[in-house]
């Protein structure tokens, strides 16, 4: 009986949570979600604006489709049509069904170049942020505040804290202020990965020896956002989450005042572990 009641509470507080759009769940995946996550950037609106005219384009298409199949099939069987139609041709419907197509792509390509173009171009960032792949992790550097930097693993589930997602939570999360454009640049020290953020409408691959750039923001709601690794990188590829927690502005400043003590010894570990490298290469020369 316990089990069955904790089970009706679970479905409650899931069909909760999606009749809650604007709630705290929005920065992650929800329990049986079909749809986004909610959008936290004018950019991802976009995305769910364009995804939703597609979504009104295929239905109405796949209907006339279906019922054009259903009237083929009563009016034109064995039993209703004894003497089949000898029309070789009919140059109405096939003007028709070259130019409503025609149309309908103009009516798709339009919105879809101009997201295409307001997702590409980067705007003036108030701030950058460099994120590298690692096998299994990820390293972010704040180089207009400092240069520190850190790893973010992915906390065990024996290690969560109550209210943090199982395989989402980091151990250090990516803190950034609310209304604020934020420059990413991507690359990876060993294969190929992918930073992305759904609440954000960002994807990008982070690939060795390149450095790719994207953006986000402003966020205008505080709040921990998640995000994955979204590029197939080895057997521990579902445990690199990305974790986002936007603040505000003079919590940022403290964050930062406080993240430049606590990684300085991370930075100085790996400038010696560079140079050790180094050292070790030239000795193979």
């Amino acid at each position: 009986m316990m089990t069955i009641a904790a089970r009706i509470i679970r479905f409650l507080a899931m069909l909760g949570a999606l009749a809650l759009p604007g709630t705290v769940l929005a920065a992650q995946p929800r329990p049986w979600q079909t749809d986004f996550q909610d959008a936290a950037t004018p950019l991802m609106e976009q995305v769910t604006s364009f995804h939703n005219l597609l979504l009104i384009i295929i239905t109405l298409i796949t209907i006339f489709v279906l019922l054009l199949l259903v009237w083929v099939i009563v009016k034109f069987n064995a039993r209703s049509n004894p003497t089949p139609s000898r029309t070789t041709h009919n140059t109405m419907i096939e003007v028709l069904w070259t130019v409503i197509p025609v149309v309908i792509l103009v009516v798709i390509a339009i919105p879809s170049f101009k997201l295409l173009y307001y997702s590409d171009v980067i705007p003036k960032a108030d701030m950058t942020i460099k994120a590298t792949g690692n096998q299994w992790y990820w390293n972010y550097e704040y180089p207009d505040h400092g240069k520190f930097s850190f790893d973010a693993n992915m906390v065990d589930t024996k290690d969560l804290k109550p209210g943090q997602p199982r395989l989402l939570e980091t151990d250090n999360r990516i803190v950034v202020p609310v209304d604020t454009v934020v420059r990413v640049q991507v690359a990876a020290s060993d294969v190929i990965h992918a930073w992305a953020m759904p609440a954000f409408g960002v994807k990008v691959d982070a690939v060795p020896g390149r450095l790719n750039e994207t953006w986000f923001g402003p966020v205008k709601q505080e709040g921990v956002y998640y995000g994955q690794c979204s590029e197939l990188c080895g057997i521990r590829h579902g445990f690199m989450p990305i974790a986002v927690e936007v603040v505000s502005k003079a919590k940022f400043d403290a964050w930062v005042i406080k993240a430049k003590k606590e990684f300085a010894s991370n930075d100085t570990q790996d400038g010696n572990q560079t140079e050790k490298r180094m050292l070790a290469l030239n000795e193979t020369k």
